[in-house]
C-alpha cells in the first residue's frame, strides 16, 4: 500500500505488498521488494535496493548505491552515505542457504552512516552516532560516537546536530554549533538540555 504522495520514478520497481507512507521519494534505478515498512518522508536515492522486512522510520534519507538487506532496521531521521554497505549473514557461503540465519542490525534514530562505510550484521548503531566514510563496524556503537577506521573505533563524540563535542574536565561540553549540553559517564554520553527526542 502506497499513499497517494509517493513518488515512485518510472525506471524504479516496488513490489506489492509494501507499505509506503506520505511524502516519500524513490529516485532512478531502485528496487524496493515486498513486505517492506517504509516511513514518511524518506528519500531513497539513485540504484538503491531495499531487501524484502526491511523497516524504515520517518525521515530516512538513502543516498544512491545503497543495499539495504533483510534483516537491517533504520530509526527516524537516518542518514545512509553514498555506497554504504550492509551485510546480514556472518559466514556466507554460495553454496548453503542461510536464509534463517539472518542476524539484525539496527540503525537508531538520528545515526549517520558515511559513505563507503561497511556495517557488519548483528550489531546496533546508537542515537545520532556518526560512522565515517569507509570505516567497518564489527561491534555496537553507543548513541553520539564518532566510529572511524577498520575495525571501526570511538575516535570522539557528536552532538545531535552532527559537531564534534569536547569535553572538559569534569567531563561536561556544551556543542559550539546548537548550544546542547552533554554529560560523558562510564563511556557513554547523555544530553542534558537542547532538543530532545522521546527515546524508541
Amino acid at each position: 500500500m502506497k499513499a497517494k504522495d509517493v513518488f515512485v520514478h518510472e525506471s524504479s520497481y516496488v513490489d506489492e505488498p509494501c507499505d509506503i507512507a506520505s511524502g516519500t521519494k524513490i529516485w532512478h534505478f531502485s528496487h524496493i521488494m515486498k513486505n517492506c515498512v517504509i516511513g514518511a518522508d524518506c528519500n531513497i536515492g539513485q540504484n538503491v535496493v531495499i531487501s524484502p522486512d526491511v523497516r524504515l522510520g520517518n525521515n530516512v534519507k538513502i543516498q544512491n548505491n545503497v543495499s539495504v538487506y533483510t534483516g537491517v532496521i533504520c530509526e527516524d531521521d537516518v542518514f545512509l552515505g553514498p555506497s554504504c554497505v550492509f551485510t546480514n549473514v556472518i559466514n556466507p557461503r554460495s553454496h548453503i542457504s542461510r536464509k534463517d540465519e539472518y542476524k539484525p542490525t539496527i540503525i537508531k534514530r538520528g545515526a549517520s552512516v558515511g559513505a563507503n562505510a561497511t556495517i557488519v550484521c548483528g550489531y546496533t548503531i546508537g542515537s545520532y552516532a556518526l560512522i565515517g566514510a569507509g570505516s567497518v563496524v564489527t561491534k555496537d556503537v553507543p548513541d553520539y560516537a564518532l566510529m572511524m577506521g577498520n575495525p571501526a573505533r570511538v575516535k570522539g563524540w557528536v552532538c545531535q546536530c552532527g559537531e564534534k563535542l569536547e569535553f572538559n574536565s569534569k567531563n561536561e561540553a556544551v556543542c559550539a554549533e546548537c548550544g546542547a549540553q552533554y554529560q560523558l559517564i562510564g563511556g557513554r554520553v547523555k544530553q542534558l538540555s537542547g532538543v530532545q527526542h522521546d527515546e524508541k
